[in-house]
Parts: structure tokens; sequence; C-alpha cells
């Protein structure tokens, strides 16, 4: 068994407004985008991060930056993706993903990121686990100021 832990963060960009919310690989309508490059989806650049955790190839980083700097692939369920292709014969199990933020309200949300990360991972629904917290507004991403995400997979 291995497990990985994966973590990302983005403010928000309040000056763009073409730009898409995306969180989970689920849309977000008349929400503030998140600053980056990519669709800044934190919660699949978590999910990224993680499968790094297991597999030891850094995907963000160089190789998300190529795909999206140089070939213009901003979807980030492409650097999941990516990270998937250097499980070699590891198969991942479980999936539990903790969003912090007081802006926007996740829970509706909830049950269609589970939907769209098992599909990305090939798991059932009820193996991805997403939680969603305020921090009792201690930190910036409690005050509004951003979302983080925590990504933590279970791989046999």
């Amino acid at each position: 068994m291995k497990v990985g832990i994966g973590q990302d963060s983005h403010k928000f960009d309040l000056n763009n407004t073409q730009k898409k919310f995306i969180l989970g690989g689920v849309v977000f309508d008349g929400v503030t985008p998140l600053a980056g490059n990519s669709d800044a989806d934190v919660v699949l650049h978590a999910l990224t991060n993680a499968i790094s955790g297991v597999t030891g190839v850094n995907i963000l980083g160089e190789i998300a930056d190529k795909m999206c700097l140089e070939n213009g692939i901003t979807d980030s369920s492409a650097y999941v993706l990516e990270a998937l292709k250097y499980l070699d014969n590891i198969k991942i199990v479980h999936v539990s993903i903790t969003i912090e933020c007081s802006y926007p309200k996740i829970s509706p949300k909830i049950a269609e990121m589970q939907k769209v990360i098992g599909e990305l991972l090939g798991l059932p629904e009820n193996s991805v686990g997403i939680t969603a917290t305020t921090g009792e507004g201690l930190t910036a991403f409690g005050q509004g100021k951003g979302i983080q995400a925590f990504c933590c997979v279970t791989a046999l």
C-alpha cells in the first residue's frame, strides 16, 4: 500500500472577468475565478500532487508548465491524467479531499465533484471523499482571499 498527500492553493483573481471558476472539475457559475496560468483548479492540482506522492514523479512544475505554457493545455484534468500514466501496476483505491475557503459554498457541488473525480480515476463516487471547511476564518482562505485544498490518495 502507498499513500500520497497533495496540497495546492490559489488566490482569487479579482480582475479577471473572462475566466471560469472551476473546482474539482466542476464549473461554479457566478464565482470569482482563481489566479493561475491554468484553470487554477486547486482540487485537481492537490490530487495531481497526491498522485505524484505515490509515483515519485512531479507533474506540477516542469511537466505541467510545458503542457500549459507551451502547449496551451489549461484544463487541470489533463495534469491528473498525466500523473496517472506513472502509476505502473499501482491502482488508486480511495481519495480524500479537504477544501478550505469561506467562498463559494462548496457543499452543493460535492456530489458533482465526486462524480467527475471518480470518472477521472476510474473509481466509484463513494471512493472519493470530499469535505469543506472555513477553518473558522483563521487563515487567508477562511478569510475569503483564496482557496486551499488537501488531498490524500490511497493506492495498492
